[in-house]
């Protein structure tokens, strides 16, 4: 079992994590919900970078790659679908893979002229086209329906992959939304001392802490057993995503607590970190649809490994 990212997967993550701070850092987001055509020249630059030119499925090594990438998209909030565009079926001339519901299908894609292929838990897979968006980027952040039409029942090998990546965009957001959570503590006083120093702050931040850190054990588990081909991957994937959702609802309370109001305003950096998360948590299902999906799949032996 290999749990541990290669030194050329990190590398890769943090060259991009530079690039993305270079082009505008946290004024993408920004800059994309003002002006949602600004997002092809995100698009551009990762084309620059290599992105789309890997490829997840072929080896653990791509795979490693891309999932550095969703996190360091993740860390800056990128308001463009890197991991869907990244889980892309190999044998088809689609430009993404989007795993959907069953019902009212949807995704974070609007506005983008691409060809996506949607995939349902039972592997059918259809052609999906993103309706025109009806409401601003700031109400819907980039969410719109989907049409869909039927194509296979052959999406199952799609799955996992197609679970996992947008995790690890999540497990990005989580990264920064504690790391401003930890800056804001440390600059903030009260009662003429650093809020950090008080020891119910502390407390939380490590309860925070060890919720991301968690997530990022499972994460590179789930990685190792798509990679290795795992006869539960679909089943840990799920695991990981129930795993994502339940620390993201804890670190982003917890980011919000000790920020206060000045949490919920756009002049705070958490705020659009906080908005901008809400599609990979709620999409393609909330954490109850997710646990019955896991316990349906895991069935009568359960999970292995780390999710055992």
């Amino acid at each position: 079992m290999k749990i541990e990212l290669s030194d050329e997967a990190l590398h890769y993550g943090q060259v991009v994590s530079r690039a993305l701070e270079s082009a505008g850092g946290d004024r993408l987001v920004q800059a994309a919900e003002a002006a949602p055509e600004s997002r092809l020249q995100i698009a551009a630059m990762l084309a620059e970078l290599g992105a789309w030119d890997l490829s997840p499925r072929s080896n653990a090594d791509e795979l490693e790659a891309a999932a550095s990438l969703c996190r360091s998209a993740g860390y800056w909030a990128l308001p463009y679908p890197v991991a869907e565009r990244l889980a892309r079926p190999q044998e088809t001339d689609a430009d993404g893979l989007i795993v959907v519901a069953g019902t009212y299908p949807s995704a974070a894609v609007a506005e983008l002229d691409l060809r996506w292929i949607a995939v349902r838990l039972d592997g059918t897979r259809s052609r999906a086209v993103a309706r025109p968006a009806t409401v601003s980027a700031r109400a819907s952040a980039f969410v719109v329906d989907l049409d869909l039409e039927p194509l296979d029942i052959n999406g199952g090998p799609d799955l996992a992959v197609g679970v996992v990546l947008p995790c690890w965009t999540l497990l990005g957001m989580l990264d920064r939304a504690l790391a401003l959570a930890t800056t804001h503590v440390q600059l903030r006083e009260q009662f003429g001392q650093p809020l950090s120093s008080f020891q119910n702050v502390q407390f939380q931040l490590a309860d925070a802490e060890v919720e991301r850190s968690g997530l990022e054990i499972l994460a590179k588990y789930a990685l190792w057993s798509i990679a290795s081909g795992q006869p539960g991957a679909i089943a840990d994937a799920l695991s990981l995503r129930m795993a994502a959702l339940e620390a993201a609802e804890i670190t982003f309370r917890v980011a919000h607590q000790l920020h206060g109001a000045t949490g919920f305003c756009d002049e705070t950096t958490l705020s659009w970190f906080s908005r901008y998360s809400q599609p990979l948590r709620r999409l393609p299902w909330g954490l109850s649809t997710t646990r019955a999906h896991l316990t349906k799949a895991a069935g009568r032996q359960g999970l292995s490994g780390l999710f055992g």
